[in-house]
């Protein structure tokens, strides 16, 4: 299938505010079409044109190479400046019409690009060298005769017919019209006395040209004259390329704008229907000088959707749908696996009923999760633009050098579009500005048991442990701490308990402070017993 028909396909698949501001492929085409007409007319062909660059290419290599800065002559065979006559002798030629070799003659080109007024103006500039042989002999202000006027008409077929090949005579019709302006006007730059000097030093008798030598220095100075031809067509169509680069990217930053607001409504919404226990009548809050650490209470179950979101977001965390963090696998992921792993996302939350009422008790909360997804999708849908863009202007500048033979542009001229940057932004904000809402279990955790450090104990060196891991140290007589080896394990006591840690703890994780304390007094309980030398696992005897 052509590209056309897969970018027409692709786009279709984006909401129509994304397909109007994408790149119009088809009509770049045209105006591609319409830049070789340009070029066609002028009689630079697509062939022509390329053979031109080519040779100007190899003339700055050459140039660069030379470290005096002077280009070597080509070895030329005597035997191709002339033309032999059926016989096989070589034909002689009237005065004025002895014919250079094909490179020789033709003009050096560039294909340059000027953006300074702001806008793309691309333009070709010739060099076009006088003819060697024509123009020296004779002073410019003297009439030409009648006979030298027909040796140049045949040397200009001639010279078209060595240039063109194959091609026709009228694809070079511009070319030959340049060399034959830049021939006239070194004639008219010489003075009569310079071309007087010379009619004198050569000899009268002499009536045939002398033959091409390339190593031969010119009887005259010819300087190339320089041509800038601007191509329009070329213009507009990098004017209506970088145009729509341009409003890309400006629609581009109101999206961004856009959804940067949705998610910061969506961010309360969450924060309202994902309420901790501090939002009911039953939490007290404790401290260091109306509380025991011993004697913390459990607190009531909370009726919000904190839970619920919870797990929501670490099945989001766990699904890496746009961006890996694995060493394996590093770095923002492909289209097609993002849209598996969105897809796979979805059906794990339709599959443990987080989408429905058995979890997610509020109405705010089921559309809460809805424009979550439908914001998942749309940095999807961002996705499938920023690589149906990127692949139409690399195809069309690829085409663009196919069909005309003109350099590719640097990336420099054409304005960079936030296309490409936008979905890694749009990532980074859900995980800078949704995620973080609901505090996640493994940021309060204990260093040493790994689970919730539940009445947590900040050591001098600022490090937290769980109550039940330090009396432990404490009565194994450990007194580094596990992590820096400061000796301030043994010195800790209740007033290193962190009483705003534990009450954001049991506010925000109180199922998981519950189990923790549970499993505290039972561990402490039983390590009462083994001090009594009483067997905790032992059944009861009296009954």
């Amino acid at each position: 299938m052509h590209f056309s028909k897969t970018y027409t396909q692709l786009l279709l698949s984006l909401p129509p505010e994304l397909r109007d501001n994408a790149i119009q492929y088809r009509q770049l085409k045209k105006l591609i079409n319409q830049i070789v007409r340009e070029l066609s007319s002028l009689g630079l062909s697509p062939a022509v044109l390329q053979e031109l660059l080519e040779r100007s290419k190899e003339e700055s290599d050459d140039l660069s190479l030379d470290p005096k800065g002077k280009k070597r002559a080509d070895d030329a065979d005597p035997n191709e400046t002339q033309e032999s006559s059926p016989s096989g002798s070589p034909s002689s030629s009237p005065p004025g019409s002895a014919v250079p070799t094909r490179r020789q003659n033709l003009p050096k080109v560039t294909y340059e690009v000027v953006d300074d007024s702001g806008r793309i103006e691309p333009h070709l500039r010739l060099w076009v060298d006088s003819p060697p042989g024509e123009g020296g002999s004779e002073s410019s202000s003297s009439p030409r005769p009648l006979d030298e006027e027909g040796d140049d008409d045949g040397f200009e077929e001639q010279h078209v017919g060595l240039i063109e090949g194959e091609q026709p005579k009228e694809q070079l019709s511009l070319l030959w019209r340049l060399q034959r302006q830049a021939l006239r006007a070194a004639e008219e730059r010489e003075s009569p006395e310079r071309s007087t000097a010379l009619i004198v030093e050569v000899d009268a008798s002499l009536e045939v040209a002398p033959p091409i030598v390339p190593d031969a220095p010119p009887l005259l100075d010819h300087r190339p004259n320089e041509v800038v031809i601007p191509l329009a067509a070329d213009m507009l169509f990098f004017t209506t390329l970088s145009t729509a680069i341009n409003d890309l990217s400006a629609h581009l930053v109101t999206v961004q704008s856009d959804f940067v607001d949705t998610l910061f409504a969506l961010s309360r919404t969450i924060s309202d229907s994902a309420r901790p226990t501090s939002s009911t009548a039953g939490f007290r809050p404790h401290s260091g000088l109306t509380s025991k650490p011993w004697s913390v209470a459990n607190v009531s179950k909370t009726k919000s959707d904190l839970y619920s979101w919870r797990e929501i977001f670490q099945l989001y965390i766990e699904a890496e749908v746009f961006e890996s963090v694995h060493e394996l696998d590093r770095g923002e992921r492909s289209l097609e696996e993002s849209e598996n792993r969105l897809k796979l996302f979805a059906e794990r939350i339709t599959t443990r009923g987080l989408g429905d009422e058995r979890k997610l008790k509020s109405k705010a909360s089921r559309a809460a999760l809805e424009s979550f997804l439908e914001l998942n999708v749309f940095i999807l849908n961002i996705k499938k633009f920023q690589f149906a863009n990127a692949e139409a202007t690399r195809k069309i500048l690829k085409k663009h050098t196919k069909r005309t033979s003109l350099p590719l542009l640097t990336d420099a001229i054409l304005p960079s579009s936030a296309a490409t940057a936008l979905p890694r932004v749009l990532v980074q904000a859900i995980g800078e500005t949704l995620l973080p809402i609901i505090p996640h279990l493994d940021d309060y955790a204990c260093l040493i048991c790994t689970s919730i450090a539940f009445k947590p104990i900040r050591l001098n060196c600022g490090h937290l442990f769980c109550v039940r891991c330090l009396v432990k140290m404490q009565k194994r007589g450990k007194g580094n701490c596990p992590m820096c080896r400061a000796p301030c394990v043994l010195t800790a006591d209740r007033t290193n308990v962190d009483w705003a840690l534990l009450n954001f703890m049991q506010d925000w994780f109180p199922i998981e402070a519950r189990e923790k304390l549970l499993q505290n007094e039972k561990e402490a309980a039983r390590e009462e017993l083994e001090e009594l030398g009483l067997d905790p696992d032992q059944s009861c005897k009296i009954m």
